[in-house]
C-alpha cells in the first residue's frame, strides 16, 4: 500500500508537472474532467499518471478551440455512446471541423504575415525621407520609389480618411462665428 501512495501525485504536485494552478485541477474536477485515483488518509486529493495524459487532453483541445463546457459535452457524449466505432465516428466528425476551421486560421494568418512583411519591406524604404522637410502630411505623395505597385493596405490606411481633428473647421463654428 506504501508503494503505491508514493506513485499519487498531490494535487499541488500535479499542478506544478502540468503547469495548471491548484484552482484549475479543482475545477477540471468539478466540471468531471478530471477524477482524483484516491484520497490520502488526511484528506488530500491524489492522482496518477494518467491524470497528466487527462491534462494534456484538456489543454490539446482548448488549443483547439473548445471551452471547458465543450470539453464536458464531448467527454459526456463519448461516455453515453454504447457502440465504440460510433463514438470513435462522433469524434472523428468533430475533429474533422476543428481542423479545417484551423487551416482557415493558418491560411488567415499566413496572409497576414505576407501583409506585415510587405508593410515592413515598404516602410524601410521610408528611412531615405529623414531631411526634417518632409512630414506625415508628404508620404501621400511620396516621390520614394518603394519598389512597389502600391502602398501595402496596412501602410495605406494611414493616408486615408479625414484630416486630423483640429485641421478643419467645426460645421456649429462656422455658422453662428
Amino acid at each position: 500500500m506504501e508503494a503505491a501512495s508514493e506513485k499519487l501525485l498531490k494535487v499541488g504536485d500535479l499542478a506544478r508537472q502540468t503547469g495548471k494552478s491548484v484552482r484549475a485541477l479543482h475545477l477540471y474536477e468539478e466540471l468531471e474532467l478530471l477524477h482524483p485515483t484516491a484520497r490520502s488518509h488526511g484528506g488530500f486529493r491524489l492522482y496518477d499518471s494518467t491524470a497528466v495524459t487527462r491534462i494534456r487532453w484538456i489543454e490539446l483541445l482548448q488549443s483547439s478551440g473548445f471551452s471547458l463546457h465543450q470539453i464536458q459535452s464531448l467527454l459526456r457524449a463519448w461516455h453515453n455512446t454504447k457502440y465504440g466505432p460510433d463514438a470513435m465516428a462522433s469524434v472523428r466528425g468533430i475533429f474533422q471541423k476543428r481542423l479545417a476551421e484551423a487551416r482557415e486560421s493558418i491560411a488567415r494568418y499566413q496572409s497576414l504575415a505576407k501583409e506585415l512583411e510587405g508593410s515592413l519591406e515598404y516602410l524601410n524604404t521610408c528611412q531615405q525621407c529623414r531631411p526634417p522637410r518632409t512630414t506625415q502630411d508628404d508620404c501621400p505623395h511620396c516621390p520614394v520609389d518603394h519598389g512597389m505597385k502600391e502602398e501595402p493596405a496596412l501602410v495605406a490606411g494611414f493616408h486615408t480618411g479625414p484630416p486630423p481633428l483640429g485641421s478643419i473647421p467645426l460645421h456649429g463654428e462656422s455658422e453662428n462665428g
